[in-house]
């Protein structure tokens, strides 16, 4: 277990989540479908549809500031989408 790293909250990951049902989580990076939809299932009590995932490689950055050039790399991960069963919901909110 321990698939899930943690849950994605965006503006545009509310608006799909508004419109289609569909929660982004971001997960590690050998987890697979199956394993992410059982972990869904088992922590937030609802059935998950379907499931699809998508891996971001890091990417270079650098930025100038007063001290000089600064360099570093954003880290690489992977993101799963989750559709669930019409008239479920999960509330990412509720023990804040």
């Amino acid at each position: 277990m321990g698939y899930i790293v943690k849950p994605l909250v965006t503006e545009k990951m509310t608006a799909i989540t508004e419109k289609l049902n569909r929660f982004g989580f971001i997960v590690r990076p050998e987890a697979n479908k199956l394993e992410i939809k059982k972990e869904v299932e088992n922590l937030y009590n609802v059935t998950v549809v379907d499931v699809n995932t998508m891996r971001y490689a890091g990417k270079n950055k650098s930025r100038y500031t007063k001290s000089g050039l600064i360099c570093g790399r954003t880290n690489a991960y992977k993101k799963a989408i989750v559709t669930l069963k019409e008239g479920d919901t999960i509330d990412f909110y509720s023990n804040i």
